[in-house]
């Protein structure tokens, strides 16, 4: 192989790191239901896309790089790459957590679903949740917006930057303060159902301590929940992907 073949292989495999961190971690990509050769092919098939817009730069830098350097970039961009994923995941992570936090509040916690992204069964309300989300990342195209992010990480981190660790952790801390409040704006209906609710059972419950309120009173808390899921499922999934692709865009 001649030294141009070899840059140009050299340059597609930095390329790929950064494209394939990304996409091992971002949600959709990364699920467990996509076999394993498809998600390498996908990456395969993005870097060799983008490799004539992006590997120019690339390119010049590892002209006369040492074996040293090479490594250094490598792990480098594979941290960049896991870092943009990583943030991604957080989004999916907090619509998780708060979809359990649903589920305890109406009383189906023990009603696990089919496990959609994750290996575990999670309770059907969250696994519904996740699932719609995932569909809709690309229904509505919110995968092109993955890309266009990874391709705008080149300018935003340059390979020849490298990675910066107090950049990535203040940028992880900011992701979770904003997923998280994202996530408690779409459970805070039934947080405070559940607060009311069981306020309700407690006060009653001292009022007549010879009868199981509590287990009475539990069908009714499960009847309420899915009529107050049934009229704000959709509110609840326009507010999570509004904030999930306002990340993508200015993220």
């Amino acid at each position: 192989m001649n030294g141009i073949g070899a840059n140009a292989v050299l340059t597609a495999f930095i390329l790929f790191c950064r494209i394939g961190g990304c996409l091992m971690l971002m949600p959709g990509f990364s699920s467990p239901r996509v076999p394993m050769v498809v998600r390498l092919f996908l990456c395969f098939a993005i870097t060799l896309a983008l490799v004539p817009f992006l590997g120019g730069e690339i390119e010049k830098l590892i002209g006369d790089v040492s074996a040293v350097s090479l490594l250094r970039l490598v792990v480098s961009e594979l941290l960049i790459g896991g870092l943009i994923g990583l943030m991604g995941r957080i989004f999916f992570a907090a619509l998780e957590t708060l979809g359990t936090a649903v589920a305890m509040q109406i009383g189906l916690t023990n009603a696990l679903g089919v496990p959609m992204d994750e290996a575990e069964p999670l309770p059907a309300v969250t696994e519904f949740l996740t699932f719609l989300a995932t569909t809709l990342l690309f229904v509505t195209d919110l995968h092109l917006e993955v890309i266009r992010g990874i391709v705008a990480s080149y300018r935003t981190l340059p390979v020849a930057s490298g990675f910066g660790p107090q950049f990535g952790l203040i940028q992880v801390a900011d992701t979770l303060s904003k997923a998280f409040f994202l996530g408690l704006r779409v459970a805070s209906p039934f947080i405070l159902f559940g607060l009311v609710f069981n306020l309700a059972v407690g006060l009653a419950n001292k009022l007549t301590p010879q009868i199981q309120v509590y287990f009475i009173t539990t069908p009714f808390a499960i009847a309420g929940g899915i009529v107050l899921f049934y009229f704000t499922f959709k509110q609840i999934i326009e507010i999570f992907m509004a904030g999930f692709s306002n990340w993508l865009a200015g993220g």
